[in-house]
């Protein structure tokens, strides 16, 4: 029994240190389309990015989809377990050939990768052009984690709107300055968390909206449940406001707060379609605004390339 209880470490520390390598699995007889087409959602994990450069699209993007020539991403947030029945909007073209991937988006134009294979479900697409690699997920629709990306990325879905409008305020709590507190808009910037908040009348245009306040916002995780997160709001005149911050539905949240014991609800206002304006005409001053913010140092990235571009 110790000898083969000493084989079999063996054999696992062989495997572990191989398995630190550079090593890449590739399917016998698959297409590069084939391996694209394999998932119905690829989830971007922007966290897991090599090197220092940027690729607009993929920063952008929560999913991506390759259906057939066309790429579908999910930009948004709110009502990413709908738009385009979970595949996203049409944001482009692909062409897969080899283990190359080139790709025209409808803003940002064209940019080529090389795809390594690094697991059953997980991809690589390394941009020559920038020497940065972006790590893709591969799942069905049916067992994609959709709540986890949602509550995991809560405060872009704050910021899918123009503005959120009180709707209700309860009957029980104490007076307090919030209460006059009308309007709540979180600005598009990642983890430069700005809001900005306004007392005129309920049932404003979004876009008319004057803005009295603006300043600092913090979103923090509640132990032991996933579907509820703190909200603090910086006001210089009075301090900060913390709220329990819960979502109703996908264009609806409540602010609970407990030093009044007051619930307040708000409605979300000008949904903002990010690639493509409501309109269906480009928006490139929000898609500026809207790329995905890196949690982690970002790491140099050892790979490199021989193709030509």
């Amino acid at each position: 029994m110790k000898t083969i209880k000493l084989l079999l470490v063996v054999v696992f520390s062989a495997t572990f240190f191989t398995s630190c390598e550079d090593v890449y699995v590739e399917e016998p007889g698959i297409s590069l389309n084939q391996l694209l087409g394999k998932y119905e959602l690829w989830y971007v994990d922007v966290d897991a990015t090599l090197g220092y450069g940027e690729t607009p699209w993929l920063q952008k993007a929560f999913t991506v989809s390759f259906r057939n020539g066309v790429l579908y991403a999910n930009n948004n947030i709110a009502g990413i377990r709908d738009n385009g029945n979970g595949f996203g909007i049409d944001v482009g073209v692909y062409d897969a050939y080899q283990m190359i991937l080139d790709v025209d988006h409808d803003i940002d134009g064209f940019s080529s990768f090389d795809v390594y294979q690094i697991s059953s479900n997980t991809i690589e697409l390394y941009n020559p052009r920038n020497d940065t690699s972006y790590f893709l997920d591969g799942y069905q629709r049916s067992n994609f984690d959709y709540d986890m990306v949602f509550y995991d990325n809560i405060h872009y879905f704050l910021q899918d709107y123009t503005a959120w409008e009180k709707i209700y305020t309860s009957s029980a709590g104490t007076v307090n300055p919030f209460d006059d507190e009308n309007y709540l808009q979180f600005i598009a910037g990642g983890n430069d968390k700005t809001f900005q908040s306004s007392q005129d009348p309920v049932g404003m245009n979004p876009n008319h909206i004057i803005w009295d306040y603006i300043g600092d916002y913090g979103i923090g995780d509640v132990s032991n449940d996933m579907y509820l997160k703190t909200l603090t709001l910086d006001y210089d005149s009075y301090g900060n406001e913390f709220f329990e911050l819960s979502v109703i539905n996908d264009e609806t949240i409540a602010l609970y707060q407990p030093s009044s014991g007051t619930t307040y609800e708000f409605a979300g206002r000008g949904y903002i379609q990010y690639v493509k304006a409501a309109n269906g005409k480009d928006d490139t001053n929000k898609l500026i605004e809207k790329k995905r913010k890196f949690k982690k140092d970002r790491k140099e990235n050892p790979r490199s390339s021989t193709r030509v571009l």
